[in-house]
């Protein structure tokens, strides 16, 4: 499985242009073969970041998502939505594990559930 998360920092101006371009990509990506979970909320501190939660079975299901056609008219509009502030690198942030790679530094660790 594949684990990505994607933080965008949008325009406060171009706000909700920016959410109803998210809301279709999300509608339409999780129709895609191979997406487990796709996912985009905005942050309770800072409503113009968008973070994007995705699981996708494999790395082909990754690929065939970024070549979508609508992951590539999303990608598109970004110079439009993003902060214009910032430089277009600096307004995303993204982070992609194999999950059968990662490690759970807590494996090993009990809980003591009765402690409160």
């Amino acid at each position: 499985m594949i684990v990505v998360h994607a933080a965008l920092q949008v325009d406060p101006d171009r706000r909700e242009a920016a959410l109803d371009a998210v809301e279709e990509l999300v509608g339409q990506t999780r129709e895609e073969a191979g997406v487990i979970e796709y996912v985009a909320t905005t942050e309770v501190a800072n409503p113009n970041v968008v973070r994007f939660f995705e699981q996708y079975e494999d790395e082909a299901a990754l690929e065939a998502h970024n070549e979508s056609e609508h992951y590539r008219e999303f990608e598109a509009q970004l110079p439009e939505l993003l902060d214009s502030d910032q430089d277009l690198l600096d307004a995303i942030d993204i982070t992609q594990f194999a999950v059968e790679e990662a490690v759970d530094p807590n494996a090993d660790v009990e809980v003591d559930v009765d402690r409160q």
